[in-house]
């Protein structure tokens, strides 16, 4: 007998999940991360994922086969799902899968047009100050979740996919102006996923971004961090706004390391305590313009955190 429901969920982690507790459809996992590196506004096309395997290629190593073998293959799955009668997405509250979620309905308006399609997204959990994601919420949790998903109207598709147009553009102030604007009551969590994305390029201060700067941060604090591994986990307990997992902090870690002097303890150098107190800006140093958040070039925009604007910068 076929299904009736396709579910789309942010990751392996919460398919398993979901799989375990009977959830009763087809499951399709989107495994990508399209809140790193250039992204195309066409999702699913020849140019799209080109320039996705060309970032991880260039990023993280990735070979052409394991991509084809991690994204690709479960992305052609998705292509033949066609016949059900609803789509359910299941995404987080973070920016990691809110651009994501963008991504996938954009994909859907495009593709499974007049399809329904609803939406479960975790986050915020009465009685708890903390955002769970997916994988940590209960059974009876999880299946009221489900019970109250949220059906998507056709202005809801609109909207994501005028976002997700923007987030692939290359002038991220039109996103600050939906952020501060033209938020979502749909997308509860969108709003604050775009300020986090929005405080990812260079601050006027030290050149730094918010990610960047709270490595430095925690670096510089008090506690005796005695290796790189207990470092990431430090940062990964830091923050819950952006959803980055280890690989991406230890990326990350590795382009500030002209900022340290050891990771065996964490330290900083003199240069990196200056910058941690926003006393010297290295945005000269880290300029490049093969850095990109969305469609946007990351230092072609400084963001101002007394005002909490994008300042875009007009001569390189």
């Amino acid at each position: 007998m076929k299904t009736t429901t396709l579910h789309i969920t942010n990751g392996d982690s919460t398919t398993n999940y979901l799989k375990e507790l009977n959830i009763q459809g087809d499951f399709i996992t989107w495994r990508e991360m399209l809140c790193e590196g250039k992204t195309e506004v066409n999702v699913g096309s020849e140019n799209f994922w080109k320039t996705r395997f060309n970032f991880f290629k260039q990023s993280y190593k990735v070979t052409k086969q394991q991509f084809i073998d991690i994204t690709l293959k479960e992305y052609r799955l998705l292509c033949k799902q066609k016949t059900q009668e609803e789509i359910v997405l299941w995404f987080e509250h973070d920016l990691f899968c809110q651009i994501n979620m963008l991504a996938v309905i954009s994909w859907l308006k495009r593709y499974r047009k007049g399809r329904k399609v609803s939406l479960v997204c975790s986050g915020k959990i009465d009685g708890f100050e903390q955002l769970f994601c997916l994988s940590h919420l209960s059974e009876k949790q999880i299946k009221e979740h489900y019970k109250n998903k949220i059906e998507l109207t056709v202005d809801d598709i609109e909207y994501a996919d005028y976002v997700w147009q923007m987030y692939c553009s290359n002038n991220p102030i039109n996103l600050q102006n939906i952020q501060q604007y033209q938020p979502s009551t749909t997308f509860a969590y969108l709003a604050d996923g775009l300020l986090a994305h929005l405080q990812r390029f260079p601050s006027i201060k030290n050149g730094l971004n918010a990610v960047e700067n709270n490595i430095l941060n925690i670096a510089a604090s008090n506690q005796e961090i005695t290796s790189k591994n207990k470092f990431v986990g430090s940062i990964l307990q830091s923050e819950e706004h952006y959803g980055f997992g280890d690989v991406q902090y230890f990326k990350k870690i590795d382009e500030l390391k002209h900022l340290f002097s050891s990771f065996s303890p964490v330290q900083l150098n003199n240069t990196g305590q200056k910058v941690q107190q926003q006393l010297v800006n290295v945005y000269a140093n880290l300029r490049n313009d093969f850095s990109f958040l969305g469609g946007a070039k990351k230092y072609n925009f400084l963001y101002d955190n007394s005002t909490q604007k994008l300042l875009k910068i007009t001569s390189l």
